[in-house]
């Protein structure tokens, strides 16, 4: 009998994760203000970096070379940035209704959530991310798609640290309630100027330089910048990211989970609204 409902509940967690993950999309299916919420900001940034390119581009030899490494930079950036926008925007939607202790009365568990909420940074990142890489090739003549399969590797990286950050955002909003919201927005931007976003991370302090080199996105902004001037795909920076991705990826995990045991036992999951 036990083994019986320990294959249920196996087998139920896909169907858990995928009720999670349809709630999320009927929501942005019947709300156009939702969508269009997602794209703004990167079609905003890609407009702005896009004409500041063609700027840069009359006045500086290194732009031309570069071609529109500055536009593809902002595109990966905001990979990142919502990827973790994903999971804690999903989470804060649930508080603010007031229905995020309800989850927790189904047989829904915390790593399942967390998966879902996984599953819900990728599908915000696309709606996101796409409208802005497609209006670049008519408005720039840019189109990020010609790295190649190599951005699928950066896409890849780039969510994976998004994630990373949104597990442990999303552990302080579990554990401290809504008065850590501002943390959910402000945070992650704390990476762009140590990540080398816009420029080398030979321009930074010698003493900075370890610290950019133990974040994952790092090797991803160098790698695209091996690709965009000198057309050499640096595999050996995408293996360390991911290498640090799974290990930073894995803390935040174990992160969420003690945050939401302890939220738990101090019953502070019917208080994360307050």
């Amino acid at each position: 009998m036990s083994a019986l409902r320990v294959e249920t509940a196996a087998g139920g967690a896909p169907r858990r994760i995928g009720a999670i993950l349809l709630r999320h999309v009927y929501l942005l299916r019947s709300s156009w203000i939702r969508v269009f919420d997602l794209m703004y900001w990167p079609l905003l940034q890609m407009i702005v970096w896009g004409f500041m390119t063609v700027f840069l581009a009359n006045h500086s030899s290194w732009v031309v070379r570069a071609g529109g490494v500055l536009i593809g930079a902002v595109l990966l950036w905001d990979v990142l940035v919502r990827g973790q926008f994903g999971m804690t925007w999903s989470l804060l939607e649930e508080m603010w209704s007031r229905n995020f202790a309800n989850l927790f009365v189904t047989p829904l568990r915390p790593g399942e959530f967390a998966l879902a909420l996984m599953g819900l940074s990728m599908l915000r990142t696309i709606v996101s991310i796409g409208p802005a890489a497609l209006l670049a090739i008519p408005m720039f003549a840019y189109s990020i798609f010609e790295i190649g399969l190599p951005l699928v590797a950066f896409y890849a990286l780039l969510t994976m640290l998004g994630w990373a950050a949104g597990l442990v955002l999303c552990a302080m909003l579990i554990r401290f309630g809504l008065s850590a919201e501002s943390f959910a927005w402000a945070s992650i931007f704390v990476l762009a100027p140590i990540s080398g976003v816009y420029y080398p991370v030979d321009t930074l302090p010698v003493w900075l330089r370890p610290v950019a080199w133990s974040l994952p996105s790092t090797y991803v902004f160098e790698g695209m910048r091996a690709i965009a001037i000198d057309h050499v795909v640096r595999t050996d920076l995408m293996v360390r990211s991911l290498a640090l991705n799974c290990v930073y990826l894995a803390a935040a995990f174990a992160v969420f989970l003690y945050a939401f045991r302890r939220a738990r036992e101090r019953g502070r999951l019917l208080q994360t609204g307050e």
